[in-house]
């Protein structure tokens, strides 16, 4: 389910945290724009540290919630309705049909390789012909449903495209923003596990069979740069979250699927730093 990089100790707990709070001040304080409606039981698929499970399970305390994440990491501050599993979300799900009125997905990009397999463990249909040659000029067609999501359940996913953009040609071609998207999704595709996610995920959304799919897309600057004050609070968290983690989520990137020495890398990361600093390059990523 997750991708594991290795981390620095004292960063690694606090990265998930620094995430949170940045989707918690795109979302204007909202874990969620799903119209949800006293939810009875809702799954966290990839739940990491389980932050976001918490926030929720504290705003439905009636409702049951699961999180589940390939490592046991999570740690529940006391919500009864809570649980956390070790469950791999790219493998057969377990749970009753019609089970859950709301499943979250949140940046799982680089984690799956089947995300067609994905989206049918939420909601699929299953057309089933049944024929009866002893009763003359009778076939009966049944359709059968079989879904993990509840009937009028909601799937809410959100990912971030790692191809920085800027909406004044901002970025210089050949420099460490301009590289670092095209890096970053060929290292997917030598993985097997694509990191182009956010742009394609509404037509893979759609091509499942849900209905009434909603696009929202939003921006993370990289900087302090924006003129608006909240799209700077933005920036601001998302230089210091990219300064803090990039280390941990290029080494092993760069040198195992494009070869890169250490040094290579590092300095390579210098550069990024160093233009994340700087406020000519417009950039942002889309979410």
């Amino acid at each position: 389910m997750s991708m594991i990089f290795v981390t620095q100790q004292r960063h690694a707990l606090y990265l998930p945290i620094r995430r949170h709070h940045i989707f918690l001040l795109t979302l204007n304080d909202k874990l969620y724009l799903a119209p949800l409606q006293n939810p009875k039981r809702a799954l966290d698929v990839g739940t990491g540290n389980g932050v976001w499970a918490q926030d929720f399970a504290d705003k439905f305390p009636d409702a049951d919630i699961i999180g589940t994440d390939l490592a046991p990491v999570q740690e529940n501050n006391g919500s009864p309705n809570l649980r956390f599993e070790i469950d791999d979300c790219c493998s057969e799900w377990i749970y009753p049909p019609d089970h859950f009125d709301y499943i979250h997905i949140r940046q799982l990009y680089g984690s799956v390789a089947d995300w067609d397999a994905l989206y049918k463990e939420c909601y699929e249909y299953v057309f089933v012909a049944l024929s009866f040659p002893h009763v003359k000029h009778q076939r009966l067609t049944q359709r059968a449903f079989c879904s993990h999501l509840a009937p009028g359940g909601y799937l809410e996913q959100t990912e971030i495209c790692p191809v920085l953009e800027s909406d004044d040609a901002s970025i210089p071609s050949g420099s460490a923003f301009d590289q670092g998207g095209r890096l970053v999704i060929e290292c997917g595709l030598y993985n097997g596990k694509t990191m182009d996610v956010q742009r394609h995920m509404k037509d893979w959304i759609t091509k499942a069979g849900f209905v009434d799919v909603v696009e929202q897309k939003y921006k993370w600057p990289l900087g302090d740069w924006p003129a608006d004050a909240r799209l700077k609070d933005i920036g601001k968290w998302n230089a210091t979250y990219c300064d803090m983690g990039i280390e941990a989520w290029t080494m092993r990137l760069l040198t195992r699927c494009h070869g890169w020495t250490v040094s290579q890398v590092k300095e390579w990361n210098e550069e990024m730093r160093a233009m994340i600093k700087g406020r000519k390059c417009h950039a942002y990523h889309p979410v």
